[in-house]
């Protein structure tokens, strides 16, 4: 199986959670500002990192969970910098459909341009490192809202929950979920 097909497989796990959560609790997401989203991701990776040193969980989810959360709020996150016009905050099935595929295609289409030139060199990183470069990610992105998203040569805040969302995919890969 190549890297798209994987790919694929680990986004599907992703997105039929997220609709179900979505049929569950709606929309209510939509109500969050990027920063607290951002806030999510990082309890999310922080979370993985603190198991990943100690080497025990007291709670029930694992760090697959935890990936998966990162990648559904990375996703959030992208739905929310193309949506801040959009004052409806109750989007029905379909439309969050179509917006989730979006932002998945887009960040998808970056991995595969990013994947290529790198000569997926990720294949051969720790899962550890993955995580860092996530936590790495956020601490930009917080840097950036904390500037109120004003850059002098940077990515913005897109690029970064995109590349979160990337290596939080390739971990999921390396954790097994496309066999």
């Amino acid at each position: 199986m190549n890297t798209s097909e994987q790919y694929d497989k680990v986004i599907q796990i992703c997105k039929d959670l997220f609709l179900k959560k979505a049929h569950d609790y709606g929309t209510s997401w939509r109500i969050m500002r990027l920063p607290s989203i951002t806030d999510q991701i990082f309890i999310k990776a922080q979370r993985i990192r603190t198991i990943q040193e100690v080497g025990e969980s007291k709670i029930e989810d694992n760090i697959s969970d935890e990936f998966m959360g990162i990648i559904n709020y990375c996703i959030i996150a992208q739905m929310q910098i193309k949506s801040l016009d959009d004052p409806n905050l109750d989007w029905d099935t379909e439309h969050t459909r179509t917006q989730y595929e979006d932002a998945v295609s887009s960040t998808k289409n970056l991995m595969l341009a990013k994947n290529h030139d790198y000569g997926e060199a990720w294949r051969q990183m720790r899962i550890e490192s993955l995580t860092d470069l996530i936590l790495m990610k956020l601490h930009r992105t917080k840097q950036i809202e904390d500037n109120n998203g004003k850059t002098l040569v940077s990515e913005g805040v897109l690029a970064n929950y995109q590349d979160m969302m990337n290596y939080a995919v390739f971990a999921m890969i390396q954790l097994g979920h496309t066999d």
